[in-house]
């Protein structure tokens, strides 16, 4: 098959899971012996950059606004594809891109999208933005061949609230082993003396709630303890400041880490807290046990669906309090927390990469199988999306 891979920053990874995910997919799926092709940002990914891990790479340029980078790009590469690439299916990743998921119709290329975790319930958007999200979830079934979740729990939401059940193909982790410190040196950390967050630095990812509960935590009690926040966001400077300006002075603020060093930080955290209320699955959680990383995570269901018993929740209701207090918990007891390891690295043993992408390379040859060329736009609205099984 022919690929085409629209809808997120592009590979190399620099920016989120999604692009992780494209990384991992298009790599293992070239190796197969699949042509695929990624459509890039030129302001994330190295516009010189033609080819990476197999995958061709496109680079085409946008609009660099909030609300319209994602937007524009993916309807400028989904024309591309229609017109240039032709490939034999389209994976779409994004719920707001699915509209865009018409034009490769159109051209008689069947289409999948990944709506991830239902990006409607974000409050970094505005009402008209939520709105347009909601809409766009609510017809994804419609408009592509195909649509699918990373989590049973976010399929489960999106079936009360549309009416509709999609597909579950989950995430996946690898491990690649890094076991140095130069990256702890350079920030200057050490090994099992801090806490670490890895996420885009937004208000429900709640970077916020941790930097706040770890300042209630005693110098005494915390023992030298140190929190690493890393990661960033692009049109969240206010949002980031404000973070900034709440840490106290035990606080690290790396910027993005990836690669190497990003996984010597997961190595050797005391602990890793992910505080997101949103989304599905989450791939820096899973990234974390695959690390042997104790796990503290708010008790979204998707979060739990994640980590089931290998991890420590506290409460998303309760908030700040009792963040506080299942942090102090830990620090108390480097006993409990190596117990928590040794269960995160179990429970990550259940995810693999290998067995993600066999889930994609059988729904994508089924789709292109089932629907084949010559849709029209009329068959839209009355069959019913193909099931993954």
């Amino acid at each position: 098959m022919k690929i085409a891979i629209l809808g997120t920053r592009g590979i190399p990874a620099s920016y989120s899971g999604f692009e992780t995910a494209v990384e991992q997919l298009a790599s293992r799926l070239t190796d197969r012996g699949h042509e695929v092709v990624v459509y890039c940002r030129p302001h994330v990914v190295d516009s010189t950059l033609r080819s990476y891990r197999g995958a061709e790479l496109v680079h085409l340029r946008t609009v660099q606004n909030k609300y319209l980078d994602t937007f524009v790009h993916t309807a400028l590469s989904a024309i591309h594809a229609a017109r240039v690439t032709r490939p034999d299916v389209a994976l779409f990743f994004i719920a707001g891109n699915s509209p865009l998921c018409l034009i490769t119709r159109w051209a008689s290329i069947p289409a999948v999208i990944n709506v991830d975790g239902l990006d409607s319930d974000r409050r970094k958007w505005p009402a008209l933005a939520k709105a347009y999200l909601r809409f766009a979830e609510s017809t994804a079934p419609r408009w592509a061949d195909q649509a699918i979740t990373d989590s049973n729990t976010v399929a489960d939401i999106f079936e009360r609230r549309y009416g509709q059940r999609i597909g579950v193909v989950p995430y996946g982790v690898r491990d690649p082993g890094y076991d140095g410190t130069e990256t702890l040196e350079r920030f200057g950390l050490e090994p099992r003396k801090y806490i670490l967050f890895v996420g885009r630095l937004e208000p429900e990812n709640n970077p916020h709630l941790l930097v706040e509960a770890f300042a209630r935590i005693s110098a005494e009690r915390a023992q030298g303890m140190k929190l690493a926040i890393v990661g960033g966001a692009p049109y969240a400077d206010d949002y980031i400041r404000q973070v900034w300006r709440a840490a106290d002075p035990r606080v690290v603020f790396p910027g993005y880490v990836f690669g190497r060093g990003y996984w010597e930080l997961q190595r050797h955290a005391y602990l890793f807290c992910a505080p997101t209320e949103v989304g599905g699955t989450h791939p820096v959680i899973l990234e974390a046990m695959a690390a042997g990383n104790c796990v503290l995570v708010n008790d979204h269901r998707p979060n739990a669906e994640t980590v089931g018993e290998a991890g420590v929740y506290f409460s998303g209701q309760t908030g700040v309090d009792d963040l506080v207090a299942q942090l102090e918990r830990l620090l108390d007891d480097p006993s409990l927390v190596a117990e928590y390891r040794a269960r995160a690295l179990r429970r990550a043993e259940q995810y693999s990469w290998e067995a993600v992408t066999d889930q994609y390379e059988q729904l994508l040859s089924k789709v292109c199988a089932a629907l084949g060329p010559g849709w029209l736009p009329e068959d839209l609205v009355d069959r019913e999306p193909v099931g993954v099984g």
